[in-house]
């Protein structure tokens, strides 16, 4: 595959179409050799990323065996070599054969953000400081931008839960994007279904540890989280397996709706940790 995007350099253009180029836009390098067989089994995915990327970056293939001083010059002990450069330098790279999750990771991190990422960005940060309002400003305008963007809609779904609105969260979560955000957004699915089965008036009603259920399951409704975690981590010092793990995985779904880095939301993990391994 080769487009405007994809472009085989030597040690004459290098300078040129690597360094120069990054200043405005991204460059990716890879170093490979017509006999190294682990390039040929990374090449087609690197092909497959910068297709799907659409110019965000370009990438630039060097062959050691027709550049060796080139080699030299960057580095190049093993092969293949995959460079990342930015405004003019060498901002990361890796050597071997990667995993296609690790590789997407690392073009991820070296292309610049887009404007929707950056609102997604900023409304994790606004939410982590408990600002809902502004936190749930910034995801929508990521999705005006780009109405499908994971973050935005599991930050949403974050928000919708915090406020207890249970069937709005359930929207989104039904109408989650394929991506690898749909594991975080599971995780919210026991919350969900527990607040929608309280409004039903379904949820089990049969002993004392069933009312405390209840009962933090209404607190979470109110917005009051803490003290819904708080009559969770009761019960489940009581039974750590509660209605087939109800409760643990009823508190792991509200901690994500917590600052992840949060002094709480760390003593809580450990407490949880120390109570279902005691």
């Amino acid at each position: 595959m080769r487009s405007d995007y994809i472009i085989n350099v030597s040690e004459t253009d290098f300078d040129f179409e690597v360094v120069a180029y990054s200043q405005n836009t991204p460059v990716i390098v890879e170093f490979w050799a017509d006999w190294c067989r682990p390039c040929k089994l990374l090449s087609p995915l690197l092909d497959q990323i910068v297709a799907g990327a659409k110019g965000t970056f370009r990438l630039a293939r060097v062959d050691v065996d027709a550049n060796p001083a080139l080699a030299v010059r960057c580095g190049i002990a093993s092969l293949p070599t995959v460079q990342a450069y930015s405004q003019g330098n060498m901002v990361s790279n890796f050597v071997g054969l990667q995993p296609e999750e690790r590789v997407r990771e690392f073009f991820e991190k070296v292309s610049p953000p887009s404007p929707a990422n950056l609102q997604v960005e900023k409304g994790n940060s606004l939410l982590a400081y408990g600002s809902v309002d502004s936190a749930e400003k910034a995801f929508r305008e990521a999705l005006v931008i780009d109405p499908v963007h994971p973050g935005a809609s599991l930050g949403l779904m974050k928000i919708a839960l915090t406020r207890g609105n249970a069937q709005q969260a359930n929207q989104l979560f039904r109408s989650f994007p394929p991506s690898r955000d749909y594991a975080e957004a599971e995780k919210l699915q026991p919350l969900i279904k527990a607040m929608l089965d309280f409004g039903s008036k379904s949820l089990p009603d049969e002993n004392d540890l069933d009312t405390a259920f209840s009962n933090s399951i209404r607190l979470a409704i109110r917005g009051n989280v803490l003290a819904s975690i708080d009559g969770m981590m009761d019960i489940l010092r009581v039974d750590s397996h509660y209605r087939k793990d109800k409760a643990r995985l009823t508190v792991l779904a509200l901690l994500e709706l917590m600052d992840p880095q949060g002094d709480q939301t760390l003593a809580y993990r450990k407490e949880l940790t120390s109570i279902l391994f005691k």
